[in-house]
Parts: structure tokens; C-alpha cells; sequence
């Protein structure tokens, strides 16, 4: 199954992508995993690569749309956050240290832990991807 969906950059439609992200996986799935603990990990996943194109790429930009992709093969899941934003270059990324109690920086460190494979790709035909791959475990079901 692949699906996708285009909508504006703008923290208010959080609710519209969540719902998009968790009803397309539990049509697809069924009952076949345990949506509790799966629903949580989706959900905190895709509200921060979603609020960090609002908030970084495409700051005091609402017209600039963002582009979600979901794709389902089997047990494997990637979901690919498409944004028109300048980028940020990964070896700039120092991964905050809780005991200093900095406020931002997190997100990578959270998507890194709740996800398998997390990629990002700077510039393919003018756009930013931020791909994000889990692969659902007898274990999660």
C-alpha cells in the first residue's frame, strides 16, 4: 500500500495528519499489531518531523505545502516527510545532553530511538526528504 498527502505548513493540521497516518496503517493492519504502543510511537514520530518543517524548514511559511508519504510492505513501514526548506546539514547536529537541560535537539535523538532506519536527504529536485523506516516484529504484534 502507498498513500500520500500534501498539507500546509501550519501546526493546526497536526490532528488531520495523525489521523491520515494511524487510519491508513489500521486499515492496512487490522488488528494485527498492538495499536497502543504502535499508535504512541507513530504518532510521537511523525508530530516532530512534522512540527520541525513548520517550525525550521518552512518557518512563517503556512503556504508551503509539506508532503507525507506512507508506503506499507508487509511488516515494513516507511513514511517520508517532503519539505521546501534550505536544509540543515547533518554534521552540524550535536545531540543534546539531558543533563544540560537544553530545550531543543531532541527530535533526531527520538525519531533515531523509535525508529529503525532514519535518512535524510538534502536537495532532490528542490526538496528536503526525511525517510523514516520501522519494521513491525512478531514482537509488536
Amino acid at each position: 500500500m502507498k498513500t500520500e498527502l500534501q498539507i500546509p505548513s501550519d501546526i493546526r493540521f497536526l490532528p488531520v495528519v495523525e489521523h491520515w497516518l494511524l487510519n491508513s496503517l489500521e486499515i492496512e493492519l487490522g488488528d494485527s499489531i498492538d495499536w497502543p504502543r504502535q499508535s504512541n510511537r507513530f504518532r510521537l514520530v511523525l508530530a516532530e518531523a512534522y512540527s520541525n518543517v513548520i517550525r525550521h524548514a518552512h518557518k512563517g511559511q503556512p503556504q508551503l505545502p509539506v508532503m507525507i508519504r506512507l508506503e506499507l510492505k508487509d511488516s515494513d513501514i516507511a513514511l517520508e516527510v517532503w519539505d521546501h526548506g534550505a536544509g540543515y546539514q547533518m554534521g552540524n547536529y550535536n545531540p543534546p545532553n539531558p543533563e544540560d537541560r537544553k530545550e531543543n535537539g531532541y527530535g533526531w535523538l527520538i525519531m533515531h530511538r523509535l525508529m529503525d532506519r532514519v535518512d535524510y536527504c538534502l536537495q532532490i529536485d528542490g526538496r528536503n526528504c526525511l525517510r523514516l523506516e520501522a519494521t513491525i516484529t512478531q514482537s509488536d504484534q
